[in-house]
């Protein structure tokens, strides 16, 4: 599978359980090493393509956000606490 042969999901929820579907397939090891493979790449470019949807999303809040005088009121976004 060559990137430029992949086919994007319809949305963001769809890339999310395809990705899913392919973590769980390789992490039971239900499929061989070449399929792996490629199941793999189809996972790397379902990544970067939620990447784009999401670095999209976030310049679309930051346009929504913009004060009434033109500036930009943005507020880091709360990153989640790592177990210890």
């Amino acid at each position: 599978m060559s990137k430029r042969n992949q086919t994007p999901p319809k949305n963001f929820e769809d890339a999310i359980k395809e990705l899913e579907e392919i973590v769980a397939q390789i992490e039971r090891g239900e499929i061989g090493l070449e399929e792996s493979l490629l199941k793999y790449e189809r996972g790397h470019f379902l990544v970067q393509h939620c990447h784009a949807i999401l670095n999209n999303a976030e310049r679309q809040i930051e346009q929504v956000a913009k004060a009434a005088n033109g500036s930009l009121k943005t507020e880091p976004i709360a990153q989640p606490e790592e177990p210890s």
